[in-house]
């Protein structure tokens, strides 16, 4: 008989909204014909794919196209880094009309993740570099184009991604977003306060929490914006979590964020995250909240609405 890792039940239906794949500029455990298979395996029920370099919609639905009969669903977007177009309206509008027809493309538009001044600062990036970064000054204010195209996901119902920018700036974001009418927010709170964890939840945010952020792949330089390989050093444990997923409560969403070789492919990562989070006292019930439910809702996986 096959031994069955401890923990495999927790995948059950279970959908990882943030994995990296192959084509890449860098290796990958797996390409995305690969982690769509293997999830299928597992009795996921979705993948999200993200990519720092450009839109995944096009590779989402490929996917679902070759692969649609193992029943998990594939679904991708774009990071507005400058490789993909950058922080303007006309990329945003390109990539959510990026499929195989009418509601197979972007499911998700986000600002800029290594393209942004916060992390830029963290991975010691030159003063030149910092200048092109997007960031949201300290008044509060979002820069245009950014809430034409928070209008944008909001009339196509997509989620608005507040890409990896500090606390104090995903608050402000989450702010404008749910003026200009977003009902589908995500925010990356790994390493923010539980005070601005609860402030973006109450604003109807979800916060996302990714699996990479406690591991060894933080230890070396890798390379997400241009060729060039940078690093932040982290050393948060499951324990710092803890009180972050308790601030972001009913809305929080668990991720792998694997797909490097540094780490094991994507499925086994999910695997070992939900076993420390299980290993933190979160109920069962509570964990397929935040790695199955919450996620269907945000992402609109099988129609699920927010």
């Amino acid at each position: 008989m096959p031994f069955t890792p401890p923990g495999t039940h927790l995948l059950q239906g279970a959908i990882d909204c943030h994995v990296h794949c192959a084509p890449h500029l860098s290796g990958r455990s797996v390409n995305v014909f690969d982690a769509v298979r293997q999830a299928a395996a597992a009795g996921m029920r979705a993948i999200g794919i993200m990519c720092n370099f450009q839109n995944t919609s096009g590779f989402a639905a490929l996917a679902n196209d070759e692969l649609g009969h193992l029943g998990i669903e594939a679904f991708g977007g774009l990071i507005m880094q400058p490789t993909a177009g950058g922080v303007t309206l006309e990329a945003a509008r390109t990539a959510i009309g990026y499929g195989y027809g009418p509601g197979t493309g972007a499911r998700f538009v986000s600002l800029p993740t290594h393209h942004t001044r916060h992390v830029a600062t963290r991975e010691g990036r030159s003063p030149a570099f910092l200048e092109t970064t997007f960031s949201v000054p300290e008044n509060g204010k979002v820069p245009d184009p950014v809430p034409a195209i928070m209008e944008l996901c909001a009339a196509k119902d997509v989620v608005f991604d507040c890409g990896h920018v500090s606390g104090r700036e995903a608050v402000a974001l989450t702010e404008e977003a749910k003026r200009r009418g977003c009902t589908r927010i995500r925010t990356h709170c790994a390493r923010y306060a539980p005070d601005e964890i609860a402030a973006i939840v109450a604003l109807g945010g979800y916060a996302e929490f990714s699996f990479f952020v406690l591991t060894h792949a933080t230890q070396v330089g890798l390379t997400h914006v241009d060729e060039e390989k940078h690093k932040i050093a982290s050393n948060s444990t499951i324990q710092d979590f803890t009180p972050r997923l308790r601030a972001a409560g009913d809305r929080a969403i668990v991720s792998s964020d694997a797909g490097v070789y540094l780490l094991p492919p994507p499925v086994e990562a999910f695997r070992e995250y939900l076993m420390l989070i299980e290993s933190e006292g979160f109920t069962q019930a509570e964990i397929r909240r935040m790695s199955a439910e919450n996620p269907a809702r945000l992402f609109r996986v099988g129609g699920a609405s927010v």
